[in-house]
């Protein structure tokens, strides 16, 4: 199958469920996530879309237990910075309607312990299947030094038997 059919096919399956679903689908999600951030000091989250397991309550908790929590920020048609996230308060919605943290990019980012990546689909081997965009790929080969725990977050019925790959994929260490 090729990638523009899986994210289709993603489309179509995220589609046969309501908003209240989709939360309901996300709390056990979160329940397994929240025991691999137990360690990290510095977490790098998304501020989930409608169709994205629910993170919003997450990461006002890793904030609210001292955690430093970055967001990504769209700066071009190629690339995305992050931003620290203090609060709901602080979002705009930027590119593509995402919400995004409202302050300036941060010239110099702490070493990063966990990136939670969001995606169409995940097989078994940690492939990620995006949006398209290449964002979060470009952005993932940038934090090599050291590189991060990167744990790939979606639905069950986001989990694959294969995803299509090319050289410039970025596969994540775990799916939840």
């Amino acid at each position: 199958m090729l990638k523009r059919e899986l994210r289709t096919l993603m489309r179509q399956k995220k589609g046969q469920f309501t908003q209240q679903q989709l939360c309901e689908l996300s709390l056990p999600i979160v329940n397994r996530i929240m025991p691999m951030l137990v360690d990290a000091r510095v977490v790098v989250a998304y501020y989930s879309l409608p169709d994205e397991v629910d993170t919003h309550h997450m990461i006002n908790l890793l904030v609210t237990e001292g955690k430093t929590v970055y967001l990504p920020k769209v700066v071009s048609d190629e690339d995305m910075v992050l931003c620290r996230y203090t609060g709901a308060e602080s979002l705009r919605e930027g590119a593509f309607g995402i919400m995004e943290p409202a302050g300036t990019e941060l010239s110099v980012v702490e070493a990063v312990d966990v990136v939670l990546v969001p995606g169409m689909a995940f097989d078994v081997e940690g492939n990620r299947l995006g949006r398209g965009k290449g964002y979060y790929d470009r952005f993932l080969k940038s934090l090599n030094n050291p590189r991060p725990r990167l744990i790939g977050v979606c639905f069950d019925f986001q989990k694959v038997d294969m995803v299509p790959t090319e050289p410039t994929d970025v596969k994540v260490d775990v799916v939840v």
